[in-house]
């Protein structure tokens, strides 16, 4: 991927929304925060987001209102964010269009889990990606080196789809264990293996496409 995908985070408490950001930044998109919704309305059409992180108690017009403004003015996906997590909130959140619902307090790498997810559920992302010689079909679970297929295990289609997904992009190995594995702490020696046994299928016949970045992580691109 070339370009990272907008969320804008529509959060009032400034502790929760600048952690967000931050974590949304790490993970390679491009995010905006605002504390209100008439902030929201003002970047709505100027930032164009793919996606709102959206917060349902706020200042002035709630949440369930900003998200009927989402739905008529955008196609962006929606994530309900929120400290109200009776069923009937839940329902009538979803009912109005929202795409996933978080309940307050929550885990910083869950939410950014979601937000990938969403996305690639709304594919603003695209499905089939082409680096040098090797075709790499996310949907379908298809890789191709030299027009042959490579054959990978469901470990390792899950983790080149997800880099693939964020092509350069260096992705740490904490990023990684989240993501593909769910993991918010395990021994990062499981990355290392995976990454080793990925890079060798996808490297046996042609250019290195899969780099480690010393410190930072890894990272799938053209040669270098």
């Amino acid at each position: 991927m070339t370009s990272s995908a907008r969320v804008m985070v529509v959060e009032d408490a400034e502790a929760i929304r600048l952690a967000v950001l931050s974590g949304l930044g790490s993970a390679g998109y491009v995010a905006r925060g605002v504390p209100d919704g008439a902030g929201f309305e003002q970047e709505l059409n100027t930032f164009q987001p793919d996606l709102v992180v959206l917060d349902l108690m706020l200042p002035g017009r709630d949440g369930f209102a900003l998200l009927e403004v989402v739905r008529g003015r955008s196609d962006a996906g929606v994530i309900v964010l929120t400290a109200r997590d009776g069923v009937s909130d839940r329902l009538r959140g979803l009912q109005a269009g929202a795409d996933d619902y978080v309940v307050k307090p929550f885990e910083l790498s869950e939410l950014t889990a979601r937000v990938g997810a969403v996305l690639r559920r709304l594919r603003r992302t695209p499905s089939t990606l082409q680096i040098g010689s090797l075709i790499i079909d996310v949907d379908k679970g298809l890789v191709l080196r030299d027009g042959r297929p490579v054959e990978l295990t469901r470990t390792e289609l899950r983790l080149l789809g997800h880099l693939a997904l964020h092509r350069g992009q260096v992705l740490s190995k904490t990023q990684l264990l989240t993501s593909v594995w769910g993991y918010d702490a395990y021994d990062p020696n499981l990355v290392e293996v995976h990454v080793s046994a990925l890079r060798r299928k996808l490297e046996s016949s042609g250019e290195r496409v899969l780099h480690t970045v010393r410190g930072l992580g890894y990272v799938l691109d053209g040669p270098r």
